[in-house]
């Protein structure tokens, strides 16, 4: 697939990455030369240097054949505008912009073909404040990614001693749960995966990726370690685009205070927000902290623009006594470094908003992909169709399929109803499959899993 990102930051620098990889023809714009040095000095790309809105750019970029394009800058104008003169000039079959403001999300019409010609909006705040929202939801979870429109979810939590089933046969679990099913896609075990069998026995450490109905998911988490103390109280450090978002997420449901250093973005807040108790300050200062009653803090968010900023407040919250800590950090080696040290959970906005792009650029009719373990690993939901003839799914018990090693079927949607795959379980025709694929090198073949003969026309 011939794709032009437009944008070198790090939403553009990681989806590169990761497209790269799979044998995609790659090429990225930007005005700032020394990231697309970068950029090239890393992967087998193109790059060129220039504003990604103007049409002789897009020209030299290849946009006369390309079957993509990915408007990724940092503003929203020349995103659309990118994505218009995509539609108008070239007829790019697939446009993708991604929106930061919400007075634009809030009038979808601006994105009609007739107008901005905006195929698919990712907007990368909303995204990560969905995912903290459910982090903050189910507190015990390292992940948590939603399909079927929220009727399935896949849970990635590590087992801790004390859980009933840790030291036991996976088989176990019908024992505790007989009227309950459930699936557990993979284990990783000091960051080796392998695909659990009924005998595997779990371990203290081990980080489990289970899948099940989403009103089981509860019930299953308790298998793997005591459940924590349900999640009351919120704070947050950072009033900027996210940390609002969040804080307006959370206001019904939990009792939320808001740090923000500045004075008349705070005061602004406190009039918009409900039942947010926003203070100025900084979230670093110990004695703010102490004040405020960090100790007391189930959860602390630290989401503003400055990584270092958002470690520290973390790591003294922390030793100050919160009994969960989430970080957003900027650059993906911090991610890799802090992730399951003082820091609970160290969370990326660019690999936060790669997943919604990943659904619109894998090949197949692909409902939901999401990336896992900053961007290892990939969950996927995909139509079958097709009939036993032309298809490599259809009619076919799960046992039966030529799955890529390591790959496994999870779940099923069929209709409205929620069916956890075991060996015996038949795909149909028009079935979401849920699937779980541990290295990006198998999403070709599993793409192709997908395909419909010609039988089929």
């Amino acid at each position: 697939m011939k794709i032009i990102i437009l944008g070198a930051g790090q939403v553009g620098s990681n989806l590169a990455f990761g497209l790269v990889s799979e044998a995609n023809d790659i090429t990225v714009v930007d005005v700032d030369q020394a990231k697309l040095d970068w950029l090239q000095d890393r992967y087998d790309l193109r790059t060129i240097c220039g504003q990604a809105a103007h049409p002789s750019i897009l020209r030299q970029a290849g946009a006369e054949d390309a079957d993509m394009l990915v408007a990724v800058t940092q503003n929203d104008e020349i995103n659309m505008l990118a994505c218009k003169l995509a539609a108008t000039l070239f007829r790019i079959p697939t446009k993708i912009a991604r929106i930061r403001a919400l007075d634009y999300m809030k009038q979808p019409e601006i994105f009609a073909p007739e107008n901005m010609a905006v195929d698919f909006v990712i907007s990368p705040e909303q995204e990560v404040t969905n995912y903290l929202r459910r982090l903050i939801d189910y507190p015990e979870a390292l992940q948590v990614v939603d399909f079927a429109d929220g009727r399935i979810r896949l849970v990635a939590m590590r087992a801790h001693f004390g859980g009933p089933l840790v030291g036991h046969e996976l088989r176990d679990i019908r024992k505790h749960l007989p009227k309950l099913d459930a699936r557990v896609a993979a284990i990783f075990r000091r960051d080796r995966m392998f695909v659990p069998e009924g005998r595997t026995v779990i371990e203290d450490g081990d980080e489990v990726f289970f899948i099940a109905a989403t009103e089981n998911i509860r019930a299953v988490m308790k298998e793997m370690r005591r459940a924590d103390k349900t999640v009351r109280r919120v704070m947050i450090a950072g009033g900027g685009n996210i940390g609002s978002r969040l804080a307006a997420a959370l206001e019904d449901d939990y009792q939320v205070k808001l740090i923000d250093r500045n004075k008349k973005n705070a005061e602004q807040l406190a009039a918009q927000l409900k039942h947010t108790m926003v203070f100025t300050g900084n979230a670093t200062d110990e004695e703010l902290l102490l004040q405020e009653n960090v100790d007391d803090m189930d959860v602390f968010c630290a989401l503003t623009n400055d990584d270092e900023d958002n470690i520290m407040s973390c790591l003294l919250a922390k030793r100050m006594g919160a009994r969960k800590v989430v970080a957003l950090i900027n650059r993906s080696t911090y991610v890799d470094l802090l992730q399951g040290g003082e820091i609970d959970i160290a969370l990326s906005p660019a690999q936060a908003t790669i997943s919604p792009l990943l659904t619109h650029i894998r090949r197949g009719d692909m409902v939901a992909v999401h990336s896992l373990r900053r961007g290892a690993v990939e969950a996927m939901e995909a139509v079958v169709h097709g009939d036993r003839n032309s298809s490599r799914l259809v009619g076919r018990r799960v046992e039966e399929t030529d799955l890529p090693e390591g790959v496994s079927i999870g779940a099923i949607l069929r209709g409205d109803e929620v069916i956890i795959a075991h060996h015996d379980t038949v795909i149909e025709a028009e079935d979401h499959v849920i699937l779980f694929v541990p290295n990006k090198r198998l999403i070709p073949k599993v793409e192709k899993l997908f395909q419909v003969g010609m039988g089929f026309f």
